[in-house]
């Protein structure tokens, strides 16, 4: 088969950003990166009919791979986040994608995130360029418009009000393990840590929902953006002890695996480092038994006063593999 001319590719590259604008969306939500997410999304080649549209189940590297090969363009690795936060996530607000179809319970920062093309919306894209297309898209709008306001609802669902020790309150979405996230704030960090200071709370909508980047950077600490943070870090300013907790509902605790990339991902930390694994009960701490990594702690949030101590020797401290520079010394 010849490769498809530039003007084939061109052709194609601008019929995705007019549907991406006949479905309503704005000037960065229909420009070049979003129509080839779309194209991508849609497994669509220069060469093929908009008949032939398919719905893969698509992640951010598999999209860049698929514009590489059939259209000629390659993005550079730190193009992943422009194409998920100014495209793919506005799709899946939309409605024109569904995230993790195949495993709706899939953490919000896994690596095996995937987005596939709604059946109803492929549908319609299966029509453009055929006289069905006007009035298949004025039924999908009018569909859109009910669905839109459902999401709108949604977005404004009482959130969780979180206290942050310093007395004041930030508010998460009530879904995820947010409420989780709230014990740990206000329960675990009361008991167990000492003048503590909330560095950041991760959201089960927005993973970078309070970071304090420079406190951080104080304590010698420059995450990249596209980092998998735990969803809470806390400092014990008393015994400089940076804590990083992982609250678990459905995956995620500080195996041995996330606890060498924790420990890279703050290895220039002035502060020891402390990992934590929380838990709702100790039913759901049952299934992750085996993976917790020793030299970890775990707290149970419907028994806050215990922690449970995954080695002998030293309770609530860090390991000389983790000691800060001003760690005090233990006998």
């Amino acid at each position: 088969m010849s490769k498809p001319s530039v003007n084939a590719r061109k052709r194609r590259l601008s019929e995705a950003m007019a549907v991406l604008k006949a479905l309503g969306f704005g000037p960065r939500q229909s420009n070049e990166v979003a129509g080839y997410a779309l194209l991508a999304l849609l497994d669509l080649k220069p060469s093929q009919a908009w008949s032939e549209s398919d719905a893969p189940l698509r992640g951010i590297t598999p999209i860049i791979e698929f514009v590489a090969k059939a259209y000629g363009l390659r993005y550079a690795p730190n193009t992943r986040e422009t194409i998920r936060d100014e495209a793919v996530r506005y799709f899946v607000e939309y409605g024109l994608l569904i995230k993790n179809p195949d495993d709706p319970c899939r953490p919000t920062n896994s690596g095996k995130t995937v987005y596939q093309v709604e059946p109803t919306a492929l549908e319609l894209l299966r029509t453009y360029g055929t006289s069905a297309w006007r009035k298949a898209l004025s039924g999908y709008l009018r569909k859109q418009t009910g669905l839109r306001r459902e999401l709108e609802r949604a977005r404004h669902m009482p959130r969780i009000p979180v206290r942050l020790p310093s007395g004041k309150s930030v508010t998460l979405s009530p879904g995820g393990q947010n409420p989780l996230i709230k014990e740990v704030v206000e329960q675990f960090c009361e008991r167990f840590v000492l003048d503590a200071v909330a560095v950041y709370i991760g959201d089960a909508e927005d993973k970078l929902g309070m970071l304090d980047a420079d406190y951080l950077k104080k304590l010698g600490v420059e995450v990249p953006p596209p980092a998998k943070m735990p969803d809470v870090i806390v400092h014990d300013t008393r015994r400089n002890w940076l804590l990083l907790i992982e609250a678990v509902t459905s995956a995620g605790p500080v195996d041995g695996k996330r606890r060498m990339e924790l420990r890279r991902l703050f290895a220039g930390s002035s502060a020891s480092l402390l990992f934590v694994t929380a838990f709702e009960n100790r039913q759901a701490m049952r299934a992750f038994l085996p993976q917790i990594s020793w030299e970890t702690e775990v707290w149970v949030a419907d028994d806050p006063v215990h922690l449970i101590h995954f080695n002998g020797e030293r309770f609530l401290g860090p390991y000389p593999d983790v000691a800060g520079r001003t760690c005090e010394k233990r006998l």
